[in-house]
């Protein structure tokens, strides 16, 4: 199934052994429910459970540590379809239609969507993976600093153009989540940063409470503002699968996600994350209807859950042909690796096959065990939407408290959680878009890194943003969709200034 011929028999031998096939079960099963806890993201649940894979062998122990991370993009979508809380954060995107459609009374549709939307996407993922590794790492090898700090740029500013009806209001947020990402010490000069002389800053500030504080907390304000009756979670679920109509509507959309997410997800620094945000603003631009999302459209269900999954498969292309982790996962699994003494790279294919080949194998299987996990589970789930508002609203504060402390046992992230909770409450009265924040918080450090690399590389010369071809076309097409957005805006401002004639 996409695998190549010399690697089908091996890697198959290597995943079907039972106690792959258990670590690879228990790994999906572990994965999911990380994902539908709020706060507890596979990067801290793969950190607790790293010293348990000591006793087993290399490609055991990465079977299930890639089960952990693949699995929670799965699951991520449950809290975000029935409570507006992203389990995980590649799930923040998947909130603003999924948990309308729950509002509709029809979570089953975006559940089943979700699931069906992960697998296939998974699944083309693992055959990107299989067939198209190394060119793809030979073109990535081409990437240096001011590749990668160009091309971060210019994400940062294609999402801000993409996401948000106001491109300075976006700008502005993205400025902010640059801000909130280089609090802490400077890992370069060693030197804090807006810390106001606060210890617990020192390690910067955490994405859960980030995350759980802008879209959780900020939730339960607004309910309690508007006093609304809840009927949702009263509503009968009418069916767990989409129907024919939304299939037809969501499948271009699955198609696009699942291609943003293979590429996006190979790059460092984009990820499930940044594909997953990308899938959306690009669903939302092409749309015929634009007005239709935030409201409950099926392909703003269909579109970031593909992605994400998509990029979870793909971030494994760098991470096993280069040894280069394309985001905080892949560095956990790369240590994990280097650990059981297996170095990732060009020669990992010819010196260590089995780890390879029977990792890509389980992840073919586990794709499949998740299906068939999350899909009976749903009718579970679903469950939590008979539930009261009054008595939810609670244990959702709990699971906010609960996800941001335990990430570093630190009170500190809690308040900072309640905190963004407030701000992110100001920014929905205000108007103001959450997800270009926290694209810049993500991806703001991964920025600042590579620019200072490429200037100690050129000893302190921009000219090597402007003198490498893949840099300066990045750079370009930064320029010129910031100065046509800016452009376009003024236009409009200035068109809403001039008075009607009579």
């Amino acid at each position: 199934m996409g695998i190549p011929e010399e690697g089908d028999e091996i890697g198959f031998s290597v995943a079907v052994q039972p106690v792959n096939l258990f670590y690879c079960f228990l790994g999906c099963l572990i994965g999911t429910l990380v994902g539908v806890l709020p706060g507890l993201g596979p990067t801290a649940a793969m950190a607790l459970l790293l010293p348990a894979t000591f006793h087993v062998p290399p490609v055991t122990a990465i079977i299930m540590l890639a089960g952990i991370y693949y699995g929670a993009m799965y699951g991520g979508s449950t809290t975000s379809i029935l409570v507006n809380i992203p389990g995980e954060a590649a799930s923040v995107m998947t909130c603003l239609d999924g948990y309308q459609m729950a509002r509709q009374g029809r979570a089953g549709a975006a559940l089943g969507m979700s699931a069906f939307a992960s697998f296939i996407a998974g699944t083309f993922g693992l055959v990107g993976l299989t067939l198209l590794a190394p060119p793809l790492a030979l073109f990535a090898l081409k990437f240096g600093p001011p590749e990668y700090f160009s091309l971060m740029c210019m994400g940062m500013v294609v999402l801000s153009f993409l996401t948000g009806e106001s491109m300075i209001h976006s700008l502005m947020m993205a400025c902010v989540g640059i801000i909130l990402g280089a609090v802490g010490m400077d890992t370069v000069s060693g030197s804090t940063r807006f810390t106001f002389g606060l210890i617990e800053l020192m390690d910067g500030v955490g994405l859960v409470p980030l995350v759980m504080g802008l879209f959780g907390i900020s939730e339960i304000i607004l309910n309690l503002e508007q006093n609304v009756d809840r009927e949702v979670f009263k509503t009968k679920v009418k069916g767990l699968l989409p129907s024919l109509a939304e299939w037809a509507l969501a499948k271009w959309a699955l198609v696009r996600g699942t291609l943003i997410g293979f590429f996006l997800g190979i790059l460092p620094g984009g990820g499930a994350v940044l594909s997953s945000f990308v899938a959306y603003a690009v669903e939302k631009r092409v749309s015929k209807h634009p007005e239709r999302f935030g409201t409950g459209a099926i392909e703003g269900v269909a579109a970031p859950e593909a992605a994400n999954n998509s990029a979870a498969q793909s971030a494994f292309i760098p991470l096993l042909t280069l040894g280069l982790p394309a985001n905080v996962v892949m560095a956990l699994l790369l240590g994990a690796l280097i650990l059981h003494g297996v170095t990732p790279g060009p020669l990992l294919l010819t010196k260590n096959p089995d780890i390879f080949w029977g990792v890509v194998a389980s992840m073919y299987l586990g794709n499949a065990m998740l299906l068939v996990l999350n899909l009976p589970l749903i009718g579970l789930w679903v469950q939590l939407l008979r539930i009261p508002y009054p008595y939810l609203m609670p244990a959702i504060v709990l699971f906010c408290i609960v996800g941001s402390y335990s990430v570093a046992n630190s009170i500190t992230d809690v308040y900072l959680m309640l905190g963004f909770g407030v701000v992110g409450y100001l920014m929905k009265k205000l108007k103001f878009d959450s997800p270009p924040l926290v694209l810049a918080f993500v991806l703001g450090p991964l920025i600042e890194y590579y620019f200072k690399s490429a200037l100690m590389f050129s000893r302190g010369s921009f000219a090597v943003f402007f003198t490498r071809p893949i840099s300066l076309v990045c750079l370009i097409i930064t320029a010129v969709i910031f100065l046509s957005s800016i452009i376009a805006s003024l236009r409009k401002r200035s068109l809403r200034l001039v008075p009607k004639e009579p």
